[in-house]
């Protein structure tokens, strides 16, 4: 259960943070509710990324399949419940959404993946 705690979280995080820096660019008032408004439906398709991801009972770290899984849930998910909840959903946004949500959600796992491997070459050096 704690290996899925510790990813779960930073994904949490780092769709915050986006949500926040969109907002911060926009220059949107309304801090803390604008941000819950921005938020939910990446939120909530980051839970459907998770649910896919872990059907497929592969490492909540690993960059392939599961964090390509959560990215896609992220902004697939995130994009169709921004319709649903009649947000915004140009063309551009879906871009900059989805390239930002990359580096992200692959970014910190791919980071990860190379500190991981690092320390197993040092072990084996050792």
């Amino acid at each position: 259960m704690k290996k899925f705690v510790v990813p779960a979280v930073v994904d949490v995080i780092l769709v915050m943070v986006f949500c926040a820096i969109g907002r911060r660019s926009h220059e949107e008032a309304n801090a803390i509710a604008g941000l819950a408004s921005t938020a939910w439906p990446f939120l909530g398709g980051l839970i459907a990324g998770w649910v896919a991801a872990l059907r497929l009972h592969a490492d909540p770290v690993g960059l392939y399949p599961f964090g390509v899984s959560v990215w896609f849930g992220a902004v697939a998910g995130g994009m169709v419940l921004r319709v649903i909840g009649g947000q915004g959903t140009a063309f551009s946004f879906i871009i900059v959404a989805s390239i930002v949500l990359a580096i992200f959600l692959l970014g910190w796992r791919a980071i990860a993946a190379l500190v991981l491997r690092r320390r197993m070459a040092g072990k084996g050096a050792a």
